[in-house]
């Protein structure tokens, strides 16, 4: 399965931008499926997730700004970032989680750049 993140762009702080992910396969096999992000000069981080059954988890500088969501019909993953901040600008990348812990289970495929600036 490849994945293709989209939806990026510039957005003033407090706008908000719904990311997309499409995948090339099948999503309903992986339990979860996540967000990442890397800002410059920093390692790749987790910074939410999505079951099958629609629990969710945020990391918790997110918590309450962005909301994940997926539609296994269409092999799609989103996050809606709302109250963007500065610190938010980074490229976002979405992959597959194993069952425990946050590391992702694909290879990486390719990221959409957000930035968030006046």
């Amino acid at each position: 399965v490849q994945l293709q993140a989209s939806g990026g762009g510039l957005v003033q702080p407090g706008g908000s931008l719904n990311l997309s992910c499409a995948a090339s396969g099948n999503i309903d096999r992986f339990n979860t499926m996540g967000w990442y992000r890397q800002r410059t000069g920093k390692q790749r981080e987790y910074i939410a997730a999505i079951t099958n059954g629609g629990s969710t988890n945020y990391e918790d500088s997110v918590n309450g700004r962005f909301t994940i969501s997926r539609d296994n019909a269409k092999n799609m993953v989103y996050l809606q970032m709302n109250s963007l901040k500065p610190e938010d600008t980074a490229v976002y990348y979405c992959n597959a989680l194993y069952n425990y812990g946050t590391a992702g289970r694909l290879p990486w495929g390719q990221g959409t750049l957000v930035t968030v600036s006046s």
